[in-house]
């Protein structure tokens, strides 16, 4: 959906996210949107008020967790795995950070621009095409005020077998443990 002109495309990271990027698409009056979600259980994060969503600026990410060292930019339900990730990190003395990029299109460059000068390593993990995105927009720019690595975790090009998304995930190399 983000190769369409003008489309809005979000990912949310849990069901609470969920709720405010489906009140997001209820207010775009002025162009497509839409939003991905994965099957099976959320996560059990506290749902807004009155379960009524709000909408986060459109094409705004937020930090999760701040760290210095290296940066884990996650995309719809991979934000998960970024988290547990970063506690496998932590553990052996590696300052993490953890964002939630919310939308594939429009980019936060403001958000990856960030990203990329404060840390050493940046990693954007998701299901389908966010990565490319990020590693386009770093090529045509000249944002960077350092080295800096850049590593994409996406979908191998090959079917996956059919069975819960955890196993998926495990199957396919995207798991906390592999990032």
């Amino acid at each position: 959906m983000a190769c369409l002109p003008n489309m809005v495309v979000m990912a949310p990271s849990d069901e609470a996210e969920l709720m405010h990027m489906v009140a997001t698409a209820a207010v775009i009056d002025d162009r497509p949107s839409c939003f991905r979600f994965p099957r099976g259980n959320g996560i059990g994060a506290v749902l807004p008020f009155n379960n009524k969503g709000t909408p986060p600026e459109i094409g705004k990410g937020r930090i999760l967790l701040e760290g210095c060292r290296v940066a884990l930019l996650g995309h719809g339900s991979m934000v998960q795995q970024c988290l547990q990730a970063a506690n496998i990190l932590k553990s052996r003395d590696i300052s993490v950070t953890v964002a939630d990029a919310r939308f594939c299109k429009p980019l936060d460059t403001d958000l990856i621009k960030q990203l990329a000068n404060e840390h050493e390593i940046l990693i954007t993990v998701e299901i389908g095409g966010f990565g490319s995105h990020v590693s386009h927009y770093l090529s045509l720019t000249s944002i960077l005020d350092g080295p800096l690595k850049l590593r994409a975790m996406v979908l191998p090009d090959r079917y996956i077998d059919h069975g819960s998304p955890q196993d998926q995930i495990e199957g396919v190399g995207l798991s906390a443990r592999h990032i």
